[in-house]
């Protein structure tokens, strides 16, 4: 009985392993695929969105910028400033507000992607274009090359400029604990999508009730409110 018993362990074990060493080829040959396949085709089109990585309200100001020029191209800002900061830098600028989204669920550059991927998949987005500082280069390039490429979405880089130090600080270990978060993730993300449960659209901001609720914006931006 206990051979028995030992000989159906070793089975059932053998199984798994080969199960998942299944799923993962799989999902690795779909990666391939993506870069392979629909990369290359999709390099010379315009982008389909526009992704904003938190750290610098001078990255909104950029895109508000960016809103006024393509006003029917989407914009998605991943936990950047204070929603109502950013419905008042887009005011002032008299940028159209209806096309941009607001992802409040990311906490670090790695997060930006994890959350900002399904959304962008949804939009059935192709190429986008990165818009953040050069202080958060190359992590943030390498990161979006990784974790959006291996899902066939092609990035271009855009930097937004810069008059203060943005809050992102790039340190050498980061960067690598970052790549290899992202080289599992590109597989794992093949087959698993997270939902941000806090994605808002811009215009649905209340700004009376923040007034009364209170809010503070970075000072270079020179808000009055």
């Amino acid at each position: 009985m206990w051979l028995f018993n030992q000989i159906v362990n070793q089975k059932i074990l053998k199984l798994l392993r080969l199960g998942i060493i299944s799923v993962l080829s799989l999902l690795i040959i779909n990666i391939i695929l993506n870069i392979v396949l629909k990369l290359p085709g999709y390099k010379t089109l315009p982008s389909d969105a526009f992704l904003v990585l938190g750290g610098s309200i001078n990255r909104e100001i950029y895109a508000a910028q960016l809103a006024k020029v393509y006003p029917h191209t989407p914009i998605l800002i991943s936990h950047g400033s204070e929603e109502p900061c950013i419905l008042l830098i887009f005011q002032r600028t008299h940028a159209p507000i209806s096309q941009v989204w607001l992802e409040n669920c990311a906490e670090s550059t790695f997060d930006n992607f994890f959350f900002s991927l399904p959304i962008l998949e949804d939009w059935q987005v192709r190429k986008v274009t990165l818009i953040t500082s050069k202080t958060h280069l190359p992590r943030a390039k390498l990161l979006a090359d990784i974790l959006l490429g291996s899902h066939g979405i092609w990035v271009d880089l855009d930097i937004a400029p810069e008059t203060g130090v943005p809050g992102n600080k790039e340190f050498w270990w980061k960067t690598g604990l970052d790549l290899l978060r992202s080289l599992g993730w590109a597989i794992l993300s093949q087959g698993i999508r997270p939902s941000c449960s806090k994605l808002d659209k811009l215009q649905d901001v209340d700004l009376a009730a923040w007034k009364v609720k209170g809010f503070t914006c970075e000072k270079q931006a020179k808000l009055k409110f």
